[in-house]
């Protein structure tokens, strides 16, 4: 029931490209908040198949309503994602939310008029904005500054107070404070911070006690108690004073322990109950060699319920006593797991590989799963929706990459198939087989092969596996593309000569390093959001995010680093990309900020090397709106099928 937003701030405002070609002037397709260069007009034909896939919709369980009597989901029919309700499982989804923009939330616990919390930012600059939505009065009203970054952290269990997570006072260090949720203008700060990111992951079941966290990198976390009356904070040591990551932190309904995951005395993010009293940690999920992903525990039952993150796919658990249990799903990845207000039923949202996103309850009783939503595949055929095998290759140094791979149908040595791979962001981030319509396209429709791998640097694979990649180590994941370019030459239905790299966020950064070091055998490459240097990047980002990304990067304003930087910047290198290559960003990315995307075109294009480019000036870090997402995955469909049709 504890819900929290990921926000960002800082908008970059650049003047987008003036050279617009006549083709451009007459496509009645392209958004006009989408600016092009080479780009030529985009054919009926690819929109009129493309819209059947585009409008296959998800459903994610966004909460349970406060009585019981239903689930409020979020889900799209419009062109952003709205919030609904669903009273009965397959009934009806009753819209709640009217916006221009995608917008999430929850309802206020013990709340008897189902009012809402929002949250919501403008033209993707990611400056989230914390609302009331008043079910008895049916209005909305703004309850943070309506220009800093918020976020919504622990909300009380009675629904009185939250927390809001702000660097309204700065711009850079983020605070905190609390609020009444019925009352605009009520913030108070309760916790002042000095560039350290301090999160409320979860308040007392009396009220008296907030519980913190503080986010170094993927690799290091600290947690605290923090006294709402006096303000005091009280630092927690994990066990032996070692330095480990943490990941999930939630308190007993006692508020006497705390269940914590965390990869000290370990690989894997394990689950663990500490008693704050005798500072003593009892490990709950010791024969358990995955990650624990998701935690959730009742506010009065003290019932817990987990997820553990097995090579991509979810397993459900709930504790008896303190043995788990595991609880019967169907092969998916689980997410939002909450109990409902009785404790009787566990719901979440589940996505299958050949599934869209739904949202689901299970009895705890008898194990019987309901399907709440059944989303639409845009008149598809879900039969035909293919699910990825996994594979494993050996890199450069005989260690094993984990990936997936979508391999069409009638792929067979007389019949080689394109590939196009698919490289995920993050990079503290991990490829799972969620539902995903243009992989299903690409195979399907167009006969490529989707390979998406989990290259050094990728979560869920314990964490000595995610501190191959950092700092120096950098280029090492993308030799990890290049032994996957060896697998595919060794597959006899692919066809090595006719190979795309794909990615997002960091993932841009992958492609377009993956482009300079074997444009020799890729024929194209999409960066989407991507980082052209690491340099540029990390002096441009949104102040409150730098410092957390050079613990991950590396700092630029240590010379030594920044050497190693001019070294491996896909600006630097630019010359060695004779790939063809797209570039598609928002204007307003206050991640990744647009001026990664400009100075990667203009260099390569100075190479004399074709690049399309698509630009959306209400964006930020991708591609939100749904007539903007349609336009983009329109172009990127008609340059790959260029460079890797035959």
């Amino acid at each position: 029931m504890h819900r929290s937003f990921v926000a960002c701030s800082i908008i970059f405002t650049f003047i987008l490209p003036t050279v617009i070609s006549a083709e451009e002037l007459t496509d009645p397709r392209r958004p006009a908040a989408i600016t092009t260069e080479e780009v030529p007009v985009v054919p009926a034909e690819v929109f009129e198949r493309l819209n059947q896939y585009s409008n296959v919709r998800s459903a994610d369980m966004q909460g349970w309503a406060p009585d019981g009597k239903g689930i409020l989901i979020s889900t799209r029919f419009g062109n952003a994602a709205q919030l609904h309700r669903v009273y009965t499982p397959g009934g009806r989804r009753e819209q709640v939310t009217f916006f221009e923009e995608p917008v999430r939330g929850g309802f206020i616990p013990k709340s008897e008029d189902g009012s809402l919390l929002l949250s919501m930012s403008a033209g993707g600059n990611e400056n989230y904005q914390v609302y009331l939505f008043d079910r008895s009065s049916f209005t909305t009203k703004l309850l943070t500054d309506g220009e800093s970054r918020n976020s919504l952290g622990a909300v009380r269990d009675d629904g009185v107070q939250i927390v809001i997570s702000s660097n309204k006072r700065n711009g850079r260090d983020t605070d905190l404070y609390i609020a009444d949720p019925r009352t605009p203008g009520s913030m108070e700060m309760i916790f002042e911070t000095d560039g350290e990111y301090w999160y409320a992951a979860d308040w007392s079941h009396d009220a008296k006690t907030l519980l913190l966290g503080r986010y170094v990198s993927i690799n290091e976390s600290y947690f605290a108690l923090l006294d709402v009356a006096t303000r005091k904070r009280t630092d927690l040591a994990l066990p032996d004073g070692l330095t480990a990551a943490i990941g999930n932190l939630r308190f007993a309904p006692d508020s006497k322990s705390i269940y914590i995951t965390t990869d000290a005395r370990g690989e894997f993010n394990r689950l663990a109950r500490y008693d704050i009293a005798t500072k003593e940690y009892h490990w709950l999920t010791e024969a358990i060699t995955w990650d624990v992903s998701e935690l959730e525990v009742h506010p009065e039952s003290g019932q817990v319920a987990f997820a553990v993150n097995e090579d991509g796919a979810s397993q459900l658990y709930l504790l008896e006593g303190d043995t788990p249990r595991p609880l019967r799903l169907p092969l998916g990845i689980l997410s939002n797991i909450e109990f409902s207000p009785d404790g009787k039923q566990l719901g979440f949202s589940l996505s299958r590989p050949d599934a869209p996103t739904d949202a689901y309850s299970l009895s705890l009783d008898d194990e019987q799963l309901t399907r709440w939503t059944f989303s639409e595949v845009g008149g598809l055929n879900p039969d035909l929706f293919t699910a990825p095998e996994r594979i494993q290759f050996k890199s450069f140094d005989d260690r094993t990459i984990p990936a997936y791979y979508y391999k069409p149908r009638d792929a067979s040595a007389s019949k080689k198939a394109p590939v196009v791979i698919s490289i995920h962001g993050g990079p503290e981030s991990q490829y799972q087989p969620y539902f995903s319509s243009s992989s299903q396209y690409y195979v399907n429709d167009l006969g490529f092969a989707v390979i998406a791998p989990n290259v050094r640097g990728s979560a869920g694979y314990g964490k000595t596996y995610l501190k191959l990649d950092n700092a120096e180590l950098r280029e090492d994941s993308v030799k990890d593309i290049g032994a996957l370019l060896d697998w595919i030459a060794d597959q006899p239905e692919l066809d090595e000569s006719r190979v795309a790299v794909v990615g997002g966020s960091y993932g841009g950064y992958m492609v377009l390093a993956s482009l300079v070091h074997y444009s020799d055998r890729l024929k194209a490459g999409v960066d989407i959001v991507g980082i052209a240097s690491f340099t540029t990047f990390l002096e441009n980002t949104a102040a409150y995010r730098q410092d957390l990304r050079r613990a991950e990067y590396g700092d630029e304003r240590d010379p030594k680093m920044r050497a190693v930087f001019d070294q491996i910047n896909p600006t630097s290198n630019a010359d060695k990309i004779r790939s063809a290559l797209m570039v598609a960003h928002g204007v307003n990315d206050p991640r990744v900020p647009f001026s990664e995307a400009r100075q990667i075109a203009e260099k390569v294009r100075s190479q004399g090397r074709p690049v399309w480019t698509v630009y959306a000036d209400n964006e930020g870090h991708g591609f939100a709106k749904k007539d903007n997402a349609d336009y983009v995955r329109a172009v990127q469909v008609m340059f790959l099928k260029q460079h890797l049709s035959e």
